[in-house]
Order: C-alpha cells, then structure tokens, then sequence
C-alpha cells in the first residue's frame, strides 16, 4: 500500500526519526525523506513533493509551526502532521492554524500512525 508513497519525516532527534519509520515500515515500504530541522524541513518539501510529512514542532533552524506556514504557502494541499511532546493547547491551535492536519503526541503510538496511514494511503 505504501511502495508508491513519499514521506517526509522532519525532527531533530534521529531516535524519533527511527521510531516512527519502524512503525510505518510495518505497513509497507515508503521512500523517507529526513530532515533534521524546520528549514531542511521546508527544503526538502519543495524539492520533493512528499504525500504525507511527521513534523516536530520544537527544532533548531527553523521551528514546526514555520515550516508548515512555509510549506502551505508553497503548496496549499500539504498534508502535515505534527508529532511533538510539546502538547500545550496554544502549540496545537496554532499549528492547526498554520495548516496541520492533525495533532500527535509523543511517545507515538501505533495505531494512530496505522490509522493516518490507513486513511490517507488505503487502496493505493
């Protein structure tokens, strides 16, 4: 289901990183695009044009909430998930604000990435 799909997984811990790709690995073998920052974050998006983008919020460079105006400005349609254990309410709001889909919270569960997966990617 996922062997055609781009996704773009932007956190400046590459614990995080590994984590969330061994979980979507589960659901079949996307190309990952990795970013360590909100500005190679943004880069990469413009480049790429990935499905689906696991954003953190708090990173060096250029935070979550930036990239994903950046990005939504490039491309309207960006769907973007933010994933952070920063889960204050105004965080949230305003990255829904910005244009983020959805809101995760760490540590990740499963089956909320099977679910987003599941929904964005079935019958593909």
């Amino acid at each position: 289901m996922l062997d055609t799909v781009k996704i773009l997984i932007g956190d400046d811990s590459i614990l995080a990183r590994k984590k969330l790709k061994d979980i979507i690995l589960q659901y079949g073998t996307p190309l990952f695009l990795e970013a360590k920052d909100g500005q190679e974050t943004v880069d990469l998006y413009k480049k790429e044009s990935p499905d689906l983008v696991f954003l953190d919020i708090v990173m060096p460079e250029k935070d979550g909430n930036t990239a994903i105006r950046e990005i939504i400005d490039f491309d309207k349609d960006a769907d973007i998930i933010i994933v952070s254990s920063v889960g204050t309410q105004s965080q949230l709001k305003a990255a829904i604000e910005a244009g983020a889909k959805d809101f995760i919270q760490k540590p990740v569960q499963p089956e909320i990435i099977h679910h987003i997966i599941a929904s964005r990617f079935e019958g593909r």
